[in-house]
């Protein structure tokens, strides 16, 4: 990495995340647009079961974030054989937390979705969504374990390539499979499902074959699994288990979110799960962003140059921001047109303007606080982040109770919590940045 980290080299990091995130959240993008064609039911499962299976991947999605830090901190302390390592270790305990991960998502959800989902017509397709989907678990956190290691390196165009092909088998399998298309079994949302479990594989299969072709193992150490030391394990768990915590616990409280919603009643659901879609598409450049900002700041750190971290913090809330701006104004501009992708029913549309001008906001905010935050992550304190995003998930958990239980409130008064969680973010995370605690602390 370059000694001045200029806004330059800040884009060439962030943008093949971002395009690869483009790639990927176009696998939810087409699950929702097919899928609202199959009818609410569809939608609605196809919601919950897919956030279900979020909260579930970011317990090893988390975890590889840790591994990230610790990756571009040996980076930036140019201790290049020992990144090897850490990466061994990450592999070994990833494909154990996917085991503990299947089991949870095919069996655990039973109860969860039996309890938890008033409408039985929902709950009967979200645990066949489930089912099938469980089984991509294991290639989606191998996947995540090369990520890390390529972006703690810096080197994120694979990123994109890799994702390129996640997206295209997606699509592909998507229309086949959930449609009955070229003498395919028409499957709905089961369909989906497979194609998602496909897709990952695919991908993983892609990470494989350019490692091989493109990295010299001897420079890193890489892949000698040498035996699991347990100190080693105990130091990447000290930094990945926060993070690894933090990223399982924010996704199952928007799995809750959604079982409010969903108490509101099926219509409410069916938009949220629109809105969740463009939710998403708006939050990519933030994620690329974020992504950029946990890797500098732990390489400014590992290379002695802590002084300079807020500087490059505003810089990158700076790119964040103008580019969720442009995102934001195109929604505002054609609400009608980029909810007609989803559906074709007049009410669902109407029911989703209100909501998409609430996130349009949501999105702005979070596009400060998920920068400040991520480089809160990156300094290595991942206990502090952990704690501030406890924190402000309580409060998010208590305001959306009281707008859906007590005050009665329609879905686009519930999705305000979302401006709650970016502003709270922002703030307990700015607050800590600028009290200097995390300069002497090393990983």
């Amino acid at each position: 990495m370059e000694k001045d980290i200029s806004y330059n080299r800040i884009w060439q990091i962030a943008y093949p995340i971002i395009l690869g995130s483009v790639a990927q959240n176009l696998i939810n993008f087409t699950d929702t647009a097919f899928l609202g064609r199959v009818g609410e039911v569809a939608l609605g499962a196809g919601a919950l079961g897919g956030i279900f299976y979020l909260a579930v991947f970011m317990l090893g999605f988390g975890f590889s974030m840790g591994e990230q830090i610790i990756v571009a901190r040996r980076y930036g302390e140019k201790r290049f054989r020992e990144i090897g390592s850490v990466v061994d270790h990450s592999f070994i305990f990833l494909l154990l937390l996917a085991i503990a991960a299947f089991v949870v998502l095919r069996f655990g959800s039973v109860e969860i979705l039996r309890y938890g989902v008033k409408s039985r017509d929902i709950s009967a397709g979200t645990m066949t969504f489930l089912d099938y989907r469980a089984f991509g678990i294991f290639a989606a956190f191998v996947n995540v374990g090369f990520r890390s290691f390529y972006v703690g390196l810096g080197r994120t165009k694979i990123i994109s390539y890799t994702t390129v092909v996640l997206a295209l088998v997606n699509i592909v399998l998507d229309y086949l499979l959930i449609f009955g298309k070229f003498g395919f079994p028409e499957m709905g949302i089961a369909g989906a499902a497979i194609a998602s479990v496909i897709a990952e594989f695919s991908a993983m299969i892609y990470f494989m074959i350019y490692t091989a072709i493109y990295i010299r193992f001897a420079d890193y150490d890489l892949f000698r699994f040498k035996g699991l030391h347990w100190r080693k394990m105990q130091r990447i768990l000290k930094v990945s288990f926060p993070t690894m915590m933090q990223q399982f616990i924010s996704l199952s409280v928007w799995f809750v979110f959604f079982l409010f919603v969903e108490k509101i009643g099926k219509s409410s659901l069916a938009v949220s799960n629109i809105i969740r879609s463009i939710y998403v598409l708006l939050m990519v450049p933030i994620w690329g962003f974020a992504t950029a900002v946990n890797t500098l700041v732990s390489y400014l750190i590992g290379a002695g140059r802590s002084r300079e971290v807020m500087r490059l913090v505003y810089r990158i809330i700076l790119l964040c921001f103008v580019g969720v701006v442009v995102l934001v104004s195109l929604g505002l501009i054609f609400p009608r047109l980029l909810l007609g992708i989803y559906t074709n029913d007049q009410l669902l549309i109407n029911m989703g303007i209100p909501v998409l001008h609430v996130i349009s906001l949501g999105a702005l905010l979070l596009s400060v606080g998920l920068i400040l935050f991520s480089a809160v992550s990156g300094t290595g304190k991942t206990n502090v982040s952990l704690a501030i995003e406890l924190t402000v998930l309580v409060i998010y958990l208590i305001y959306t109770y009281l707008i859906v239980e007590h005050w009665h409130g329609d879905v686009a008064y519930a999705w305000t919590a979302e401006w709650v969680y970016g502003s709270l973010l922002s703030l307990f995370s700015f607050i800590y940045l600028k009290s200097n605690r995390w300069k002497k602390y090393r990983i």
